[in-house]
């Protein structure tokens, strides 16, 4: 039986308009962040089915590589090392070994949730992101340069998890990765149009040299790119193990990276980097309705926030608020958008990394006690609450600040099933388009360290998510497992990027695949939304007037733009009485789903 910790419950979702007007393919286009990854269009997609195993990732020759371990007997976790290596390669911007990540695995017996955040340098304190006068610093100082990198997590993660769970051997995995770096790739429209769009770029040498043409123009759609670099770190790498990267050349040749940078020189060490540990924690698992639905622990804040969602949704009851005749409902985006004001307002007081800050309470079931959520729910009445307060669990004996983060949204997110009972969700991140915009070795280096807050104490007292020496960045990234509470088989796999806004685009595939009984292509296609306890947030042109003009009336601050999602679901699902998997890739990026 898998051994899943019940805590409270299960998952919230958003709503929308399924045929809408879309944007061109890859046009470039704004976000509610600075300058985060951008969104490059919208383009229908139908989902995949398959019997035995299944993929799904960003890239195509992602997915493709994470595909043909599959097809060689591989299991999940396999899959998901060929992937991430590929995505490395061709999706630099998103995700890569110079970053982090969290996984969530269930092989048919248990759930485990690797954390492979990064950590911040042994000689960094709360001041990291001040002045000389205490004042946080701007955005462009605190995620430009080498301050904000932190030792990256993903390999130590994935080595820690291929151990448990892997059937092909360490160095079969890199073939795909390390052949397309030596052959080169077709430089793709979306990869092409975030070059474009990124100012700071090329003030790296080495990324403009990889990036740009001689002219400084950058490569163009079907550019075929190489990159030697990286298939020498790679090589060594499937040679040698996590080991080649976190204890030799590759190490020294961060450290010196972000040491040397002329404006904004960081503390990260090759100590740093050879002392980082990735860690497996209790998954945050909580009951919602016939599911069971698990997803990541602190560092991470979204399986509490989702769970709290779901739970707050549950005693609201959002299934009556389906989409009517293909838009959704003033009630149901007001009843998504409140729940999840009363989850952020938590997560941004109270959650941070574990190993430095408790929860409040008892912890994670203080914060999911069925209880507490229905005190919170009653909260939510007909008008928008605007700013929603922050709540006190019980036996709370903490006070904490309001979080200054800066959280955003370029990561990358995959899904796999094997052939054995395995299943797999894992979300992969560099943190900003292009991270830290520092390349060494083939690879780019992760700002993740701008996830901490930047101020360190406020009238409340010190910030949980204040930068502490070792100390883990909280995240919103999401990846998350459902199972059937009766028979504990696995029946959906999701999760998707997107800065803090991740919490809310895989609420909405829960609540649009376990409520509504949408599948999980048709639950991801839908309309974006939600709240991160400011404005009511909605995806450009794919509410209508009508709802939009009747939430205002009910006191919403309605805020539309392109929301740049990326993704990806797995489902158990039965036809014509025969079991099979059911996969789903977002329209709103370049990702695809192959399976047998």
């Amino acid at each position: 039986m898998i051994r899943l910790k019940t805590l409270a419950l299960g998952a919230a979702s958003a709503i929308a308009l399924i045929g809408a007007a879309h944007a061109p393919a890859y046009a470039q286009r704004t976000t509610p962040d600075a300058a985060p990854e951008i969104a490059t269009g919208y383009k229908e997609k139908a989902g995949k089915s398959a019997q035995k195993f299944m993929v799904a990732a960003a890239n195509p020759l992602a997915t493709q590589a994470g595909y043909e371990m599959l097809r060689q007997g591989g299991a999940a976790i396999d899959a998901a090392v060929a992937t991430q290596l590929v995505l490395t390669l061709v999706e630099p911007q998103s995700s890569g070994i110079g970053g982090g990540s969290f996984l969530m695995y269930a092989d048919g017996k248990r759930v485990q949730s690797y954390d492979g955040r990064e950590t911040a340098p042994a000689s960094a304190d709360e001041h990291l992101f001040q002045d000389t006068d205490g004042k946080p610093v701007s955005r462009e100082v605190g995620v430009i340069g080498g301050r904000s990198v932190g030792a990256p997590g993903v390999l130590r993660m994935l080595e820690l998890a291929h151990q448990q769970h892997g059937r092909l051997p360490w160095k079969t995995l890199f073939g795909p990765a390390i052949k397309l770096a030596e052959n080169g790739f077709a430089v793709s429209p979306r990869l092409n149009a975030l070059i474009s769009w990124d100012k700071y770029l090329a003030r790296d040498p080495v990324a403009k040299a990889y990036f740009f043409d001689a002219d400084g123009k950058p490569r163009p759609v079907g550019y075929i790119l190489k990159n030697p670099e990286l298939a020498r770190t790679l090589h060594e790498i499937a040679d040698g193990g996590a080991d080649a990267f976190y204890k030799g050349r590759i190490a020294r040749d961060i450290a010196a990276k972000v040491a040397g940078h002329p404006t904004n020189p960081g503390k990260l060490t090759a100590a740093d980097i050879a002392g980082y540990q990735a860690k497996e924690r209790a998954p945050i698992c909580s009951d919602y309705k016939a599911w069971t639905v698990c997803g990541a622990p602190p560092p991470s804040s979204g399986g509490i926030a989702i769970a709290q969602m779901l739970g707050i949704l549950e005693v609201k009851d959002i299934d009556p608020y389906k989409p009517v005749n293909g838009q959704l409902t003033a009630e149901g985006i007001h009843l998504f958008s409140e729940a999840g004001r009363l989850a952020y307002a938590d997560r941004n007081r109270y959650v941070a990394d574990t190993d430095f800050v408790p929860l409040p309470g008892k912890g994670v079931a203080a914060m999911l006690d069925k209880g507490y959520l229905k005190r919170r729910a009653a909260l939510i009445g007909d008008q928008s609450m605007g700013t929603a307060r922050y709540g006190t669990p019980d036996s709370m004996q903490v006070a904490w600040g309001a979080d200054t983060a800066i959280d955003k949204p370029s990561t990358s997110h995959l899904v796999a099933v094997d052939a054995f009972g395995g299943g797999l969700s894992m979300t992969t991140s560099v943190e900003d388009a292009f991270g830290a915009r520092q390349m060494v070795d083939g690879f780019m280096l992760n700002n993740q360290l701008t996830d901490f807050s930047f101020d360190s104490r406020d009238a409340d007292g010190p910030i949980a998510n204040r930068v502490q020496a070792g100390k883990r960045p909280r995240s919103a990234m999401s990846p998350t497992l459902v199972f059937d509470k009766g028979t504990q088989r696995l029946v959906l796999a999701t999760g998707s990027p997107g800065g803090s806004a991740i919490i809310n685009y895989v609420a909405k595939v829960l609540v649009g695949t376990l409520d509504w009984q949408l599948d999980v292509q048709q639950a991801i296609s839908l309309p974006n939304l939600g709240s991160r306890n400011g404005p009511t947030e909605l995806e450009a042109g794919r509410v209508s007037r009508a709802v939009v003009d009747q939430l205002k009336a009910r006191g919403h601050d309605i805020r539309e733009y392109e929301q740049n999602s990326g993704l990806q679901g797995i489902q158990r699902r039965v036809v014509d009485g025969k079991p099979q998997w059911f996969g789903g890739a977002d329209p709103r990026r370049e990702g695809v789903v192959l399976g047998d």
